[in-house]
């Protein structure tokens, strides 16, 4: 399968740069991001809060198949409609202390989008430990279910 989330991890540098093509209109890839229904069904979590505002909070919590349950949260530092959420992203109990996000919505015309995640981690040892879990397949694979289910919002 094709990976139309691309990944750039420059050496020695820790951070990642992702983008994304949606064949879909900004405000719903935004959409897709902020409202805890639509955000459920394309990560496969269950959304516990999602305040989608400047200083707002997330968590959410994913169950894995035996079972173990995964928590992941953080705190929302800048929000614009449509166009970005900066953020910090938290695994809870795992080894990753939290990284910095800074998304980008981006229109291309009516039907096309972009999104674009610059992440900032602590240590370019910690980004690497990142890029050597299945993180870009299941990345890919989740924005795949977004567009997939968002598009049946239009």
């Amino acid at each position: 399968m094709e990976r139309k989330t691309k990944i750039d991890a420059e050496d020695g540098k820790q951070e990642l740069l992702i983008t994304r093509e949606f064949d879909l209109p900004v405000d719903l890839v935004f959409k897709a991001h902020i409202e805890p229904e639509i955000v459920e069904e394309w990560m496969g979590t269950k959304v516990l809060k999602l305040e989608a505002n400047k200083h707002g909070s997330w968590q959410y919590v994913t169950t894995d198949p035996l079972g173990n349950k995964h928590g992941f949260n953080g705190v929302i530092h800048e929000f614009v409609q449509d166009q970005k959420i900066i953020r910090t992203f938290e695994m809870e109990n795992s080894p990753f202390p939290p990284q910095l996000e800074f998304l980008e919505f981006e229109s291309l015309g009516e039907e096309k989008s972009k999104l674009t995640m610059h992440i900032i981690f602590k240590s370019v040892s910690l980004r690497d430990q990142l890029l050597k879990m299945p993180f870009a397949q299941g990345i890919n694979m989740a924005h795949n279910r977004l567009q997939e289910i968002v598009i049946k919002l239009k």
